[in-house]
């Protein structure tokens, strides 16, 4: 097949360009294949973890509330193979539920701590904080359990925070700091919620 003159420039042109910087290219598509491949192994990985994670962490849920052996060492699997769940972080609550009951608070606070680093879904790791500042706040440690809560959470959770931030200060003597994190607390409490009926309680109970 024969080319015209300007034809020919721009073929010459091209075998030019493409002498020099082919193997870029071809690198670059090499790089971009390994890319997706290296995507879509590493979805099917975290999609086959969390098919397991769901099963484990559903028999977790089925074992008896006083076998604590099998609770804490379900939930240390859970922890530490399967952290990029979201049922880790779950696993980690529950361990810490029954950790609390056998007054090891050591090893519940650092599960709350882990569950709050780690959760993958908003909603537990508000959970967590909570839970642990309650702790904090029962060991009478007020700097802690105030520091937990002024943690970045998600803001369904406003309420309950505001409303322990309120029992934290009003232990520690701070009368007005208290009435107003109480305020602040019946601004998010759902109207209909029994926990608000309790804040109202408390609010009423530190006058005007």
């Amino acid at each position: 097949m024969a080319y015209d003159l300007e034809e020919q420039e721009q073929l010459d042109a091209l075998k030019s360009w493409w002498k020099t910087n082919g193997k870029y290219v071809q690198a670059l598509l090499i790089a971009v294949v390994i890319g997706l491949a290296g995507y879509k192994g590493w979805n099917y990985y975290l999609n086959q973890q969390a098919i397991k994670a769901s099963a484990k962490y559903q028999a977790m849920t089925q074992l008896d509330i006083k076998d604590t052996q099998a609770i804490q060492a379900a939930a240390g699997e859970l922890m530490d193979n399967f952290s990029t769940t979201p049922y880790a972080a779950r696993a980690a609550i529950a361990a810490a539920k029954v950790s609390y009951t056998s007054k090891d608070l050591a090893s519940a606070k650092r599960q709350l701590a882990w569950a709050a680093e780690h959760a993958k879904e908003d909603q537990v790791a508000a959970v967590a904080m909570l839970q642990l500042a309650g702790i904090q706040f029962e060991e009478k440690d007020h700097e802690a359990a105030l520091k937990t809560l002024a943690q970045k959470h998600d803001a369904a959770f406003d309420g309950l925070f505001a409303d322990l931030k309120g029992d934290i200060l009003l232990a520690q003597g701070k009368k007005a700091e208290a009435k107003q994190a109480y305020e602040e607390a019946l601004l998010k409490l759902d109207e209909q919620g029994r926990y608000r009926r309790f804040t109202e309680h408390k609010l009423e109970s530190l006058g005007s």
